[in-house]
């Protein structure tokens, strides 16, 4: 099936508003799509993965608590799960490009206006909340739903998943390569000094996403790849149902979606923020190692190595269980099933202590982290379809990351405080991915209603 042909109101509930463009046109957009994807996912998680290398070097500079250092991360992914909600209707009708253009303007002041903020100043806290709560919060949020839900209207099926493990590539690539270029400068010049070479990072990527993005196929007459690899029943040129928030927030399928990623990313985040204290603190590696970075950063980077792999692999290994079990939903609620499992056993690893073995978690956090956050905007999309998708995964969103990220990390950093060890807060992120799997075990395989 043609991803140039005309799209019918039963994928979209109303017919395009542009031409219908060639099937090689169609190619190139959504292979564009993807790359600005790529790019979008980059700035995202190096807003994420930079916090956790910056920590301890904002923690020593402005004498804070790791309670208080935390906080403008909190605040970060409070507004960014505000913003999410409304990217996602901004999606619906313009497509990409204005929201990457948003997010690059306000990840770069995120990250520029923060780095000026002198050390030891009374009000040094409040305008750090501000400056990296909001505006980081602001630019990071017109990110994650634009780049989910642009690969899933392009992609659907047995491409969607491979399509979104090269886009979520770059994830792993901030990790990675973020953490290389931040820990020389945090140990000659300081975190402020990091934040600006991050700032114009940030703003350049995003500045080329942004020229990158294409429209969304139902804008220019065209149908998604995959479509032909759905059963034919799926893809019957019938009036297809166009949701209301109302109607979706009413199913079972959303929640259970809702929580088991609201969950998981509760886990996520509390390891990812705190992971490389843990290795500090507890365990004590401070040692300098690869490239003079302490052994702590180099097996956080571990996780950014490893998923470079993951990402596409676990990708191609969703899209095999969609192609083996010739129907789309059952096969995402599955891979959401096994994802938080691999959580689990990376996070009892990493409490081992033994550095082999602790490496090895590293790679089965990689693994996690591929399999999650594609696969719970995959099986909403199986639920929702493509028109009404971007509104109501906004809202999800919203809730998600307004709860999950926020209350993982600030439990991480209290717990910490509490105890003066990471070891119980590693414990309640193993809690969270419990609930996660459970959630994702009572995913329903059919909606009443669609």
């Amino acid at each position: 099936m043609s991803a140039a042909q005309t799209v019918t109101s039963g994928e979209t509930g109303k017919e395009p508003t542009t031409e219908q463009i060639t099937k090689e046109t169609a190619k190139k957009y959504g292979t564009c799509t993807v790359i600005a994807a790529w790019l979008a996912v980059f700035c995202l998680f190096g807003y994420r993965s930079s916090f956790s290398i910056m920590q301890s070097s904002l923690m020593e500079g402005m004498s804070w608590t790791s309670t208080q250092a935390s906080l403008g991360y909190c605040f970060m992914m409070t507004f960014y799960a505000i913003t999410a909600y409304f990217s996602g209707g901004l999606i619906d009708k313009r497509g990409t490009k204005p929201a990457y253009t948003i997010g690059a303007a306000c990840c770069f002041l995120g990250f520029f206006l923060t780095s000026f903020i002198p050390e030891g100043a009374s009000w040094s806290f409040p305008v750090y909340l501000v400056t990296y709560g909001i505006f980081a919060g602001v630019g990071t949020g017109m990110l994650w739903v634009s780049s989910t839900i642009s690969c899933r209207k392009w992609y659907v099926g047995t491409e969607y998943g491979t399509k979104w493990g090269l886009a979520f590539m770059g994830a792993p690539m901030a990790q990675l390569l973020l953490t290389i270029v931040v820990s020389p400068v945090l140990k000659t010049a300081g975190w402020s000094m990091g934040m600006k070479v991050l700032s114009v990072i940030m703003a350049v990527m995003l500045l080329i996403a942004a020229s990158v993005a294409k429209p969304m196929p139902d804008k220019v007459g065209a149908k998604p790849f995959g479509l032909d690899s759905l059963p034919k029943k799926d893809t019957k040129a019938k009036p297809a149902k166009v949701w209301t928030l109302g109607e979706a927030f009413r199913t079972r399928a959303l929640w259970c979606d809702i929580f088991a990623f609201m969950f998981a990313v509760m886990g996520e985040f509390l390891i990812w923020s705190q992971i490389v204290r843990y290795f500090t603190v507890d365990l004590g590696w401070t040692q300098p190692s690869l490239l003079g970075m302490p052994l702590a950063n180099v097996i956080y980077m571990v996780i950014g190595l490893a998923g470079i792999f993951t990402m596409p692999l676990t990708g191609k290994a969703s899209d095999a269980l969609v192609r083996k079990m010739g129907v789309e939903r059952p096969a995402r609620r599955m891979m959401l099933v096994i994802s938080p499992l691999f959580g689990i056993a990376g996070v009892l690893l990493a409490l081992s202590g033994s550095l082999p073995v602790v490496v090895i978690g590293m790679v089965l956090l990689a693994v996690y982290w591929g399999i999650e956050p594609g696969g719970a905007a995959g099986y909403a999309g199986t639920v929702f379809g493509g028109a009404s998708l971007g509104k109501i995964w906004g809202l999800a969103t919203l809730i998600i990351m307004g709860i999950g990220p926020s209350f993982g990390t600030f439990m991480g950093a209290f717990l910490f405080d509490t105890f003066q060890s990471y070891v119980p807060a590693l414990y309640f992120g193993i809690g969270a991915y419990v609930v996660s799997t459970i959630s994702a075990l009572l995913l329903p395989g059919k909606v009443e209603g669609e």
